[in-house]
């Protein structure tokens, strides 16, 4: 289980070396293995209710009691934490909740379940029933669904703009191009998931004209930092830029005041792409699956003189490694000679109650997450809306469970394809600035200091073939490759509680037509069903499935 707390040991270095002496014992020890498995081994179902127990344990020790109580629905009452802890891991808590109600026989607690659900207008509900009608889908639960995820301004645009699904389509069902269309019209309206400078990315932010933007590309570098720190849109840009020309950098600032008289974008964007990041504070990678990027960013950083720890993670249990990475062993024995720590089993959206991450907080000066993704689930493309939740899901509770370790000014670094359909561009950047992680740019991939690392799929695939021997992922193009940057600056002020895409319920499920559930009938698509949910339960658990 992940959440074990382990007595003390010798080093990773040396569990490493033995771990592979035994993959490498023989065929007897493996059947013994297999043996002892079968007879009281460890299932998926056992390592959940393992890492809940540790979960319980963990919020137990930090109120003072010997357990915390149930996390999940069953209990009276869910165990109290401490406001940032609980601000930081409500949504997954709630996400939880929302996938157990399907299974819940208890009256009185659906109601109170309820309460997890984001309340909805009778206006949005008028306008969902009215394009059901227009398009004569009012028997589509699927599609239902997708516009009741929908904001009444989305559903507004949609009647006044007389789109209407394609019902004919041979390839996608009406739910998916929905889902496709609205994503796209939201996107259109922000900045794009392409490549983007820190004057268009401010530009953006604050709503300026072409002369604002002409003004802040001729200014040279200490203006530009300065007006990038102090406008805060309540004054006149004009006054800021005064300012900025009669302001001499103090020597606290001396690393980013280099060249002051230079010109303002290249510089500043020079030192995203050299990843000149704060040299005492620790760096966390999250989702590493061979931790070869975690490798890249220690040596990187030794080679600048840093400081700061590496905290190195991979989603993947030790024992998953090294069946799919024959060198994991090596990359962990070079990890720990640069002082990192490694940890496995660690899920980004749920750092807050592992114990691992006790301690950390306002910890972290830089974060990175290269290529989320949520899980490939067999007969869905990561764009269907009975999958695609989870992905948007991912982003929104891994930027606000970071709020609690990064500190003020930290940076957050996450790489994907412009063109990813699971993970969208907007996906990202819209849930780290809900959260209070400005995007300062998008970076082409290629740009990137770190970019030279053993690229994985990250899932059993790795196991036979690797990205780049003699192809590529999907629809996607290297040159659409960027890396989404932002730096968090907290108000102070309390959040509203995380907004999460809402999964489709059981019933919706049983009512779609097409992926691996439409192929199915009766009995065999109940089944299907149920194992779903059962997985995205598990996943919500912080369990690794696939």
């Amino acid at each position: 289980a992940r959440f074990s707390i382990r007595a003390p040991r010798a080093s990773r270095s040396e569990e490493c070396a033995l771990r592979i002496m035994e993959q490498e014992g023989g065929e007897e020890q493996v059947e013994d293995e297999e043996e002892e498995q079968q007879e009281g081994g460890v299932g998926e179902e056992d390592a959940e209710v393992r890492a809940e127990d540790a979960e319980e344990d963990y919020v137990g020790n930090q109120t003072g009691g010997a357990r915390g109580g149930d996390l999940d629905h069953n209990g009276d009452s869910e165990p109290e934490m401490d406001p940032d802890t609980q601000d930081a891991v409500e949504g997954v808590l709630r996400l939880k909740r929302l996938l157990s109600r399907e299974f819940e026989e208890d009256e009185q607690v659906k109601k109170k379940l309820k309460t997890d659900l984001d309340a909805r207008s009778a206006a949005q509900d008028m306008k969902v029933s009215q394009l059901l009608n227009k398009w004569g889908l009012s028997s589509d639960s699927l599609t239902r669904h997708v516009l009741e995820n929908l904001s009444i301004d989305d559903l507004q645009q949609l009647i006044t703009s007389n789109y209407s699904p394609d019902t004919r389509n041979m390839w996608k069902s009406p739910a998916e191009l929905l889902q496709t269309h609205t994503n796209q019209v939201r996107e259109s309206k922000g900045p794009g998931g392409n490549s983007l400078d820190v004057v268009s990315s401010f530009k953006h932010k604050w709503k300026l004209d072409v002369s604002a933007e002409r003004t802040l590309r001729g200014l040279v570098h200490k203006d530009l930092r300065y007006v990038f720190r102090n406008y805060d849109g309540k004054r006149k840009l004009d006054v800021v830029v005064a300012e900025a020309k009669q302001h001499e950098p103090p020597e606290d600032e001396l690393s980013t005041a280099t060249l002051p008289d230079g010109g303002g974008v290249q510089l500043v964007g020079r030192f995203t792409r050299l990843e000149l990041i704060d040299p005492l504070a620790d760096a966390a990678v999250f989702g590493d699956a061979n931790l070869s990027f975690a490798l890249n960013l220690v040596k990187h950083r030794k080679a600048l003189g840093h400081v700061g720890r590496v905290i190195a993670t991979t989603f993947e249990t030790f024992e998953t490694l090294l069946e799919r990475y024959k060198e994991i062993g090596e990359t962990i024995v070079k990890l720990e000679e640069h002082f990192a720590e490694v940890h496995h089993g660690v899920d980004c959206t749920r750092i807050a109650i592992d114990q691992r991450f006790h301690g950390m907080t306002n910890s972290f000066g830089a974060v990175y997450y290269n290529y989320p993704h949520a899980g490939a689930v067999g007969g869905f493309f990561d764009g269907h809306p009975v999958v695609n939740w989870r992905h948007e899901n991912l982003m929104r509770l891994f930027f606000r469970a970071l709020r609690k370790y990064v500190k003020p000014g930290g940076s957050v670094k996450v790489a994907s394809n412009a063109g990813a359909v699971g993970v969208r561009f907007s996906y990202i950047v819209g849930s780290g600035v809900e959260n209070e992680f400005v995007h300062v740019e998008t970076m082409p991939f290629q740009q990137w200091q770190l970019h030279r690392y053993g690229r994985s799929y990250g899932d059993r695939r790795d196991t036979y073939k690797r990205p780049g021997e003699g192809e590529q992922y999907n629809a996607q193009r290297a040159d659409s490759d960027m890396v989404y940057c932002f730096v968090y600056k907290p108000s102070g002020a309390q959040l509203p509680r995380q907004q999460i895409r809402m999964p489709p319920t059981y019933k919706t499920m049983l009512g779609c037509t097409d992926g691996a559930l439409g192929e199915r009938q009766g009995e065999s698509k109940k089944k299907l069903a149920t194992e779903l949910f059962k997985r995205f339960m598990q996943e919500c658990s912080g369990v690794h499935v696939g």
